[in-house]
């Protein structure tokens, strides 16, 4: 049975995800086999114990008593489940974090892996336009942070597909937007991103109903994350995944290929830099 409680210091929802390896393993349990008393899938489980998924506080009363762990998920538990980031989306960021390859649609903003500072302060501002300058601070500081995903320069794999509306919408100021779709060029320029865009003369297309993101990973099932105004749901189930991968496909052959993508990019930050001198 697991003794001591996590140092919160040293990635402890990894750490939890191995003590559930070990004590489910330890019990003679597949994951399908744990997975069914608590009403979630294999996968989920395998999710837990890559550290993938978050385990909420109720999960894991259950999980110490089926498995006889002595209330070590319990009291370990809350320190899993800190994040910086809005509860809504803090599993999917974290997630985010361990991915090898991220497909992401984007109809109406510059995904946040890929915004400047200036771009994620208006966006921050747009949201809570009476929030404190420390709270915007905040948030924007973690949302670069994330970016820092990008250091490696191969991994994780990130191909993002905007509509044309995410660069022809004004966000901030024309400076902004130049800045921002230059900053975008350069990732795509450097061979670290892949991105297409929708033109507005594709018509409708498969993911007219919002935003899209799919995350796999090296040692767990593949999630979708789908989100809607302060709200996200991150979903593991095959069938429901294999559906929004099929999406995505149908939205990059959709698209302008990767050249003429960045070709339009380009021009339209030429453009918000014009008119801004003009």
């Amino acid at each position: 049975m697991p003794g001591k409680n996590l140092d919160p210091s040293s990635s402890p929802r990894a750490l939890l995800g191995a003590e559930l390896r070990v004590a489910r393993e330890r019990a003679g349990y597949s994951q399908a086999e744990l997975g069914e008393p608590l009403f979630v899938s294999g996968s989920f489980i395998g999710q837990l114990e890559a550290g993938t998924r978050r385990m909420h506080l109720e999960l894991a009363r259950q999980i110490d008593d089926i498995l006889k762990t002595g209330g070590f998920f319990v009291r370990n538990c809350g320190a899993a489940a800190k994040s910086k980031y809005p509860d809504h989306f803090a599993a999917a960021a974290e997630a985010e974090a361990l991915a090898k390859a991220i497909r992401e649609y984007a109809p109406l903003i510059i995904p946040g892996l890929l915004q400047t500072e200036a771009y994620a302060r208006a966006v921050f501002r747009a949201y809570q336009p009476t929030a404190t300058e420390e709270t915007i601070d905040e948030l924007v500081t973690n949302r670069l942070a994330r970016a820092s995903l990008l250091t490696d320069p191969t991994t994780p794999l990130l191909w993002t597909v905007l509509d044309e509306a995410v660069l022809r919408r004004e966000v901030g100021n024309q400076q902004v937007m130049a800045e921002s779709l230059r900053h975008l060029a350069t990732l795509i320029q450097s061979h670290r991103v892949i991105a297409q865009v929708i033109p507005f003369k594709a018509g409708a297309h498969a993911a007219l109903g919002g935003p899209l993101r799919l995350m796999h990973f090296d040692d767990a099932p593949p999630l979708a994350y789908v989100e809607g105004l302060e709200t996200g749901l991150l979903l593991d189930d095959p069938a429901t995944v294999a559906h929004h991968t099929l999406t995505y496909d149908l939205l990059t052959a959709s698209a302008l290929s990767p050249r003429e993508s960045l070709a339009l990019i380009e021009s339209v930050a030429e453009d918000y830099s014009h008119d801004q001198h003009a």
